[in-house]
């Protein structure tokens, strides 16, 4: 009988030896002359204990992890018998951090071939659709609805007025646009169920299609996600194969074509309307609204613009039904995101869990702590745009209102965490210079704004009449937020001022010997 290995493909694992582990493993085994059969899977998410090798078992699959080309002779060995290992974590399914989450839409990732078809299918994958194929455009708007999904790249719309926008639009050509442009620092969320469960997003797409009467969808992709960029055109060219894309989808009167579009590295392409300039082959300037593109947008057709995880969410909730979804979560925010733990941190990852965990939880208990052992000082959650929350604050629910009555947001649900070494300062400096590098150019609040924010915080860190340079970065603040034409320069103002909330003894002169040394 031979033994079933799995060794994630996820560019995280790729990172960290995946591959050399993988060959390592099919060598050993060639040598030894022992059946083995090597599935390169998609990640769980524990990143920390990346290449996570597992082997199947009458009892399920066994995890090991982190291991090394130098490991797998005794791996092997240890596989064979099902005995002891140093590196043996028992299994995958009862590792504690795993068991804790509730996925939904990570539900398949680090368990199928993310290139078989057949292997999601069996793993229930479809089956949205199917039921989609049943429907009229207006009960799965209510599914959708009554979900009550919210998108989940930032701005946390509500995913079913926007398509039914879409769908009651008059057009002769309408499109789906996937936001696959993931540029939050500590994010990798759509890079992972891309790499992990690409169907699962070609399958949220089709539905969407089918849904407001579009015929072709584009996933807009970022030049660095090389490894997420191959797992969709091949998940595209399999799902064509199979007759789920194409012309008469499932025998259908349904058509629905998709493609690949990579981008060119730019973060304001994150921004729907930069993204469909760029879409359309000009440079990523952000479009004044109104029209929205619900009304007038890729090629001036209405489009359905949506975020990875937000597709990725819709077989879920049409095969299992609105209910199911919506019974997790709290408030306005239902269902499950998927957060991600980055930063000084001892556990980093991709862990889904219902809205309502507690900011502290998410830090102490699933994150554990700093990686270097000192004191939480911050976190940042939402990206480099994101607001720095200080220990007082942890009590804070994963909430999008909650988190915006204390001047947060969730975005993309990227958490990064800081010991108490973390210069506030620097980090508000870094947001106006982030801005300024990053962008568009096209209004004066974001473009002009953040370069002399940069400025006059370097003039407050030089002792330059610092009480009316603080009133200066305030005032720009207000300027930013209130009057920029998009989120890059309306948000750029939360990162500096939760740290001058939060952090003022930081914004005080450094000594010019302390300067010299930086």
């Amino acid at each position: 009988m031979k033994m079933r290995i799995f060794v994630p493909r996820d560019a995280a694992a790729i990172s960290v030896g995946a591959d050399e582990v993988a060959l390592a493993l099919e060598q050993a085994a060639a040598k030894r002359d022992l059946p083995v059969t090597i599935i390169r899977n998609g990640s769980r998410g524990l990143l920390w204990l990346e290449p996570m090798v597992e082997v199947a078992t009458v009892k399920g699959r066994v995890a090991y992890g982190p291991v090394t080309p130098a490991d797998v002779p005794s791996l092997l060995d240890a596989m064979a018998s099902n005995g002891p290992h140093a590196l043996r974590l028992g299994l995958t399914e009862e590792i504690p951090w795993l068991k804790r989450q509730t996925r939904l839409t990570f539900v398949r990732c680090g368990i199928t071939d993310p290139r078989s078809l057949e292997d999601y299918r069996t793993h229930d994958g479809y089956k949205g659709l199917e039921r989609a194929l049943t429907l009229t455009s207006d009960a799965i708007l209510a599914d959708v609805t009554a979900s009550g999904l919210r998108g989940r790249g930032g701005a946390g719309f509500p995913t079913g007025i926007k398509w039914k926008t879409v769908a009651q639009t008059s057009a002769d050509r309408k499109f789906i646009v996937c936001n696959a442009d993931e540029g939050d620092s500590g994010t990798f969320a759509d890079r992972m169920i891309m790499e992990g469960d690409p169907f699962v997003v070609i399958e949220g797409m089709t539905i969407a299609g089918i849904t407001v009467g579009a015929t072709k969808g584009y996933i807009y992709i970022r030049s660095e996600y090389p490894h997420a960029v191959e797992a969709m055109n091949a998940a595209i060219a399999a799902a064509r194969r199979a007759g789920y894309l194409g012309q008469s989808i499932c025998g259908s009167k349904h058509s629905f074509g998709l493609e690949v579009r990579v981008g060119a590295g730019a973060y304001v392409c994150g921004e729907e309307t930069s993204l469909l300039e760029s879409l359309e082959g000009r440079r990523g300037l952000v479009r004044a609204k109104p029209p929205l593109p619900a009304h007038k947008g890729l090629f001036g057709k209405p489009t359905v613009i949506n975020n990875v995880l937000s597709f990725a969410a819709i077989p879920f909730i049409l095969a299992g039904g609105a209910k199911a979804y919506a019974d997790f979560g709290m408030g306005r925010s239902r269902g499950t995101m998927p957060i991600q733990l980055a930063g000084n941190v001892n556990y980093g990852g991709l862990f889904e869990t219902a809205f309502g965990i507690t900011l502290g939880e998410l830090v102490d208990e699933i994150g554990g702590g700093t990686f270097t052992g000192r004191p939480v000082r911050a976190v940042q959650v939402g990206g480099p745009l994101g607001a720095y929350f200080p220990r007082a604050l942890f009590d804070t629910p994963f909430d999008y209102e909650a988190f915006a009555a204390r001047d947060g947001l969730i975005g993309h649900a990227g958490i990064v965490i800081f010991d108490d070494t973390v210069d506030m300062l620097k980090q508000a400096r870094f947001a106006m210079e982030f801005c300024a590098i990053e962008s568009c150019g096209k209004c004066t609040p974001c473009r002009i704004g953040s370069t002399r924010g940069s400025e006059t915080i370097d003039k407050i860190r030089a002792g330059e009449r610092v009480e009316q340079n603080l009133a200066v970065i305030e005032d720009l603040c207000n300027t930013m937020k209130f009057g920029s034409l998009c989120a890059l320069g309306g948000f750029t103002p939360y990162p500096v001022s939760s740290a001058l909330k939060h952090f003022r003894e930081d914004f005080s002169p450094v000594p010019k010997s302390l300067q010299a040394a930086e």
